[in-house]
C-alpha cells in the first residue's frame, strides 16, 4: 500500500523557513506537509487500515508542529458543527474514485467554490477538511495512491490562489492567532469567518456540475 512520505531533509527545510519570510515555493511545501499530517490524522480517526506514514512528523515544539496542531484543532471544531458536510465527499459529489482526473477536477471545483467570496482562515481549514474527507473515501475504496494526488492538488491550489494572501500574513504561523483563550462557552472568533464558508462548500457539493465518469 502506498504511504505518505516526507524525507528528513524536506522536514528540516520546511522548519527552517519559519525563521524568515517564506517564498512561494516554501509556502506550498508547508501547505502539502500540513495536508499530509491532517489527512493522516483523519485516516487514523476513521479507523481506516493504513500503513504508518514513512516520514518525519513536524519536530515536537517546532513552529510547523504548532501550526499543524492548531489546524487540526480548528478542523475538529469545524467538522463538529457540520459533521455531514465533510464526510462521504465522493458520494456527495457523485464521482468515481478510480480516475485521477475526476478526483482532481472535483477537488479543484469545490476548492474554487469555497473561496468564491474571499479568503479567510476558516475557509482554509474547510479546504483541508475537504481534502481529508476525500482522502478517507479514496483509501476506503482501495485507491490509496489518490491520497498523493489530493495532496499535490491542494498544493497547486495554494500556489495559484492562496500564496499571496499567506505572504501578506507572514505565512502559515498566522493561523495561530485564530485560537484565543476565552470562556469555553464562547466560540473562537475564527468560527465567525468559517461559517461563511459553509454556504460556498454546500453550493459546490450540490450545484457544481461534474460529469459522471
Amino acid at each position: 500500500m502506498e504511504v505518505l512520505r516526507r524525507s528528513s531533509v524536506f522536514a528540516a527545510e520546511v522548519m527552517e523557513v519559519f525563521d524568515r519570510s517564506p517564498t512561494d515555493k516554501e509556502l506550498v511545501s508547508q501547505a502539502k506537509a500540513l495536508c499530509r499530517d491532517y489527512i493522516n490524522s483523519r485516516l487514523i480517526r476513521a479507523g481506516v487500515s493504513w500503513s504508518k506514514p514513512d516520514y518525519n512528523a513536524p519536530v515536537p515544539g517546532g513552529k510547523l508542529a504548532e501550526v499543524s496542531t492548531i489546524l487540526l484543532r480548528l478542523g475538529d471544531e469545524l467538522e463538529y458543527i457540520r459533521p455531514n458536510v465533510y464526510r462521504n465527499i465522493a458520494r456527495q459529489l457523485n464521482i468515481s474514485l478510480h480516475s485521477e482526473t475526476v478526483v482532481t477536477d472535483a477537488f479543484l471545483a469545490v476548492a474554487a467554490q469555497i473561496f468564491t467570496a474571499g479568503i479567510t482562515w476558516g475557509k482554509v481549514v474547510s479546504l483541508y477538511a475537504v481534502a481529508a474527507g476525500l482522502a478517507v473515501d479514496c483509501v476506503r475504496h482501495a485507491q490509496p495512491a489518490m491520497v498523493h494526488t489530493i495532496v499535490d492538488c491542494l498544493g497547486e491550489f495554494v500556489r495559484k490562489t492562496l500564496v499571496t494572501w499567506l505572504k501578506r500574513r507572514g505565512g502559515w504561523a498566522d493561523i495561530t492567532k485564530c485560537v484565543v483563550n476565552t470562556d469555553p462557552s464562547l466560540r473562537s472568533h475564527w468560527l465567525v469567518a468559517a461559517v461563511c464558508s459553509f454556504g460556498h462548500f454546500l453550493k459546490a457539493i450540490f450545484f457544481v456540475l461534474l460529469p459522471e465518469r
